[in-house]
């Protein structure tokens, strides 16, 4: 009878939990969807600063402006953290033409974040297409020397989450122009990362292996390489032509941004929530990533306009360097490890601004099913996806201190669209799917404050 007693009371202790939670968690939503101010936050980011890319004078103001946001938050602090990153810049805008006999047809290109340039004439060579890097070391140096190489597998259609085609596609933009050269190419010619079949590249970050020559490369559009293929099977001699004017410069100094709500009764224990501050130089970076960097704050203005004191305290946290370096994760990270800082959850927004689908996670066991009891109060927001998955690159250097990373999971189906594209503008992000997100973020965060992991 006395264990039937206990278990009543318990049962009915945690009835009352789950409403409680309910009742907050529908006050968190209804505040973000009816007064949210994320998306007033990304239209000055986009529109009045515009492209971020690390070292530029774009990135600097976005500090300034991300800093001065959160200040007039009335953050209980808010300061910068220095970095210094990679400046890499684009330059004169890119050319690029595919001969075959007579015909002369100019194509969109656009040179990787990191690679070199080419000659000041440019460079003309035969081009040869290949899916994959095994097929390129089939084909071996004698056929590859001398050439220009059209690395030209498409993501797969197939895949219904399109990052995992993403990841089944981005190694030969990453690495491709190393293994091009390892075989005496010229240069490299990289099919646009998107699913979309249309005439807008897409760029992204490259890197050089040691000791192998720095050869130029570049992204070409879905189209322009559908038609290239088309051409070289016609014409396996086809030349092709490019140039392109980028250039390396050194380091240069930079911030991430971080507001921070004080926790009432563990301050030591920290929960993080994120997005990269900076972004491609080809448009505005509203999907990627302001969008992140706007729900971000949001999740602090929401608790704080609500009068929700958390237990723990609340990090808001612009990364910057994503893109091409990671120098900004890896920064707060070291800090946090120096400065002795508890980290128990960081949750990263840098999949797109679209209707939310849920959480993924990295951790232990333990972790993560202290996350899943959450998913009954959750779907009644659309958050049905909690489980296992990806955190998010600047957040996963934490994981070092046994972090429980969190990644954001909006709807995957449009983000390719716009992902690293001069597309990327502000009329790409629809407002209530972004207020949506930062609601879902701050909801979890309510929950992980309240019970810990």
């Amino acid at each position: 009878m006395k264990k039937y007693f206990i278990y009543l009371l318990f049962f009915s202790f945690s009835a009352f939990s789950q409403e409680s939670d309910s009742v907050v968690i529908k006050k968190i939503f209804d505040a973000v969807l009816s007064k949210g101010e994320a998306y007033k936050t990304l239209t000055y980011l986009t529109k009045s600063i515009g492209p971020r890319l690390s070292g530029s004078d774009g990135a600097a103001k976005a500090v300034q402006y991300t800093k001065k946001t959160m200040e007039g938050y009335q953050f209980d602090k808010v300061f910068l953290q220095d970095v210094m990153v990679p400046h890499w810049v684009r330059g004169k805008k890119e050319e690029a033409y595919i001969e075959s006999g007579k015909q002369k047809i100019k194509v969109p290109i656009v040179a990787l974040g990191g690679s070199v340039a080419t000659p000041i004439a440019g460079i003309k060579a035969e081009i040869i297409e290949v899916k994959s890097f095994e097929e390129l070391k089939t084909l071996g140096t004698e056929k590859v020397k001398g050439k220009i190489v059209l690395f030209n597998r498409p993501m797969d259609a197939t895949k219904t989450n399109t990052f995992a085609a993403y990841a089944g596609a981005n190694n030969q933009r990453g690495g491709g122009a190393s293994e091009a050269a390892k075989y005496g190419a010229v240069g490299a010619i990289v099919r646009s990362l998107t699913t979309l079949q249309d005439d807008n590249p897409h760029t992204g970050g490259m890197r050089y292996a040691t000791g192998v020559p720095m050869i130029p490369t570049a992204a070409i559009s879905t189209n322009g390489a559908n038609l290239l293929s088309k051409i070289l099977q016609e014409n396996p001699k086809t030349q092709f032509y490019f140039k392109q004017n980028c250039e390396t410069l050194p380091d240069a100094p930079s911030h991430n941004v971080v507001g921070e709500i004080k926790g009432s009764e563990k301050p030591d224990e920290i929960i993080v929530v994120g997005g990269h501050l900076d972004s491609w130089d080809l448009a505005e970076g509203a999907q990627d990533d302001g969008a992140g960097c706007v729900q971000s704050i949001e999740v602090l203005r929401v608790l704080k306009a609500l009068g929700i004191k958390p237990k723990r305290t609340i990090r808001a946290v612009m990364f910057m360097n994503e893109e091409n370096g990671l120098r900004g994760g890896t920064k707060y990270a070291d800090l946090a490890k120096q400065n002795n800082e508890k980290h128990i959850a960081a949750i990263e927004s840098d999949n797109g601004g679209f209707t939310p689908r849920g959480f993924g996670m990295v951790g232990t066991d333990a972790q993560i099913a202290k996350i899943t009891v959450y998913k009954k109060l959750l779907a009644e927001y659309g958050l049905n996806e909690i489980g296992r998955g990806s955190g998010g690159a600047d957040i996963g250097p934490l994981g070092q201190q046994g972090t429980l990373l969190i990644g954001f999971k909006p709807d995957s189906q449009r983000y390719f669209d716009f992902h690293h594209a001069q597309t990327d503008k502000l009329e790409a992000v629809n407002e209530r799917e972004l207020n949506l997100g930062a609601a879902s973020m701050a909801a979890l965060i309510y929950l992980i404050d309240k019970y810990g992991l």
